[in-house]
């Protein structure tokens, strides 16, 4: 499979060969959404915690007699229904993560990756080099290669100046190659990737 090689002014500059183990695999929707589930769960932190009955301060006496007062009766007042009363089923902090392994997360990237590739949403830019961060210039650059909606921008390594100009941008998103992820790939509308980038990925996924 060929794609054109455009500047940052949109024009053609050249063609690259897509490697065909990277970018011409077979969609595997389950496998993908394996991948995004764990993915997802592994970002949650699990933290959240609060009281049972149990475990709220106080309480340990009977607030009124079992009978003769008229009023329901009662045997705590960390009771649930009680204010500043215990949470029944209370959230305790708990591990989300999922283990997937290393073969299952390379074949659903080069999945999702065909995937984008057949359907022509992904862009090669021969470089993106900015001299300084430039929300304007770099919304620009992106108008220019006629990238819109959810945009995945892809180089080959941490790029400050990219990443500060797209940083306030609805919808953009900055990574290095070497942690581009399934997530990312799946979820974007186009995917823009420097010469030297989509190099890096095939490497890495050969």
């Amino acid at each position: 499979m060929q794609t054109k090689v455009v500047n940052k002014l949109g024009e053609e500059v050249g063609k690259v060969t897509l490697n065909d183990k990277v970018f011409g695999a077979a969609y595997n929707e389950a496998l993908i959404h394996q991948v995004i589930v764990a993915y997802l769960a592994n970002g949650r932190q699990g933290t959240k915690s609060t009281l049972t009955r149990s475990e709220v301060r106080g309480g340990g006496r009977k607030p009124w007699r079992q009978k003769g007062t008229g009023n329901a009766r009662q045997g705590s007042i960390r009771a649930p229904q009680w204010i500043k009363g215990g949470v029944v089923f209370a959230p305790k902090p708990r591990d989300f993560s999922k283990k997937v392994n290393k073969q299952m997360k390379q074949g659903a990237f080069v999945s999702a990756l065909s995937q984008q590739a057949k359907d022509k949403n992904i862009i090669v830019i021969d470089e993106l080099t900015m001299e300084k961060p430039s929300t304007k210039e770099f919304k620009q650059i992106l108008a220019n290669i006629k990238a819109d909606k959810r945009i995945l921008v892809v180089t080959e390594e941490n790029n400050e100046n990219v990443y500060l100009s797209a940083r306030n941008m609805d919808k953009v998103a900055v990574t290095p190659a070497s942690l581009a992820c399934t997530y990312d790939v799946a979820v974007a509308d186009k995917i823009v990737m420097t010469k030297s980038a989509l190099k890096n990925i095939e490497e890495a996924n050969k």
